[in-house]
């Protein structure tokens, strides 16, 4: 049975997730469309999932032809929320077309998920993309991590809550080492190994110790605020100085694959371990 550990922290538990638990692999199969790859997103990835977090499933779908090239066209993405023999899931997939635009928009979610080692499930498309996705990440995404940061520390200012706190710091490092290295990295903990920042470590254990809106029990408003402020402006930085392109350079690439998909070229689907 394939379970990821994440490291652990002093006087907390590591986090254990089990990919092959027959409950998300059943999600996964009862999915009305062939799927190009299936991930775990959310706390999860980002290493510090409450008791009660929810399953955040992101993945990409492949629409039959009819429902592409006919009036009606398909659907560009499936939602699907509930719980499902005790967990509680947010399934999130997007037609291949769709997903493929917004590799190309410099959104920070779709390579996220793209990259993403929680794998419920791949193809080698999947594979495939991962590579040419490579091509698609620029000085620019910075934009998308500072914008993400601005709204998750509005709902902090708003409510004091622990969640939206490790948001914030978790989407500016996340940022800030895509800057430098090039590299999507989502988990906090990897990423503080990196940054070393000696909050980050009680937080995550209240996180990890406490119910999903858990309030912040302890800690300065003020100091919290210099760190965003501080990590914001190493973020803008970080992106001046980056060696990223400019722009995208991938999108023939992602072209033909999407062709050679539609045109019924797509490998059956791979379990994930």
């Amino acid at each position: 049975m394939l379970k990821l550990s994440f490291p652990s922290i002093t006087n907390m538990s590591s986090v254990q997730i089990d990919l092959n638990d027959p409950r998300l692999q059943e999600i996964v199969k009862k999915h009305p469309f062939s799927l190009l790859f299936t991930t775990l997103s959310g706390a999860h990835l980002y290493g510090f999932p409450s008791p009660d977090s929810d399953y955040d499933l992101r993945g990409v779908h492949i629409l039959p032809l009819n429902d592409i090239v006919g009036l009606d066209v398909g659907q560009e993405t499936v939602e699907s929320m509930g719980i499902e023999d005790g967990l509680e899931i947010d399934l999130v997939t997007h037609d291949v077309y769709k997903f493929f635009s917004l590799l190309l928009k410099k959104n920070g979610y779709v390579l996220e998920q793209l990259y993403s080692p929680l794998i419920l499930q791949t193809t080698p498309e999947h594979v495939e993309l991962k590579v040419i996705a490579k091509q698609c990440i620029t000085r620019f995404h910075s934009h998308h991590y500072l914008g993400f940061a601005q709204t998750q520390w509005k709902f902090f200012e708003k409510e004091q809550k622990v969640k939206p706190l490790l948001y914030v710091f978790r989407v500016l490092l996340t940022g800030i080492y895509l800057m430098q290295t090039g590299e999507i990295e989502a988990n906090l903990l990897q990423l503080n190994q990196v940054f070393q920042l000696h909050y980050l470590d009680e937080l995550i254990a209240l996180k990890l110790a406490s119910p999903e809106k858990s309030q912040l029990k302890s800690g300065d408003l003020t100091f919290f605020a210099s760190e965003y402020e501080r990590l914001c402006q190493k973020l803008e930085a970080a992106h001046q100085k980056s060696n990223l392109p400019n722009q995208a350079s991938g999108k023939l690439a992602l072209n033909d694959l999407l062709l050679r998909i539609r045109l019924g070229r797509f490998h059956t689907i791979a379990p994930s371990g």
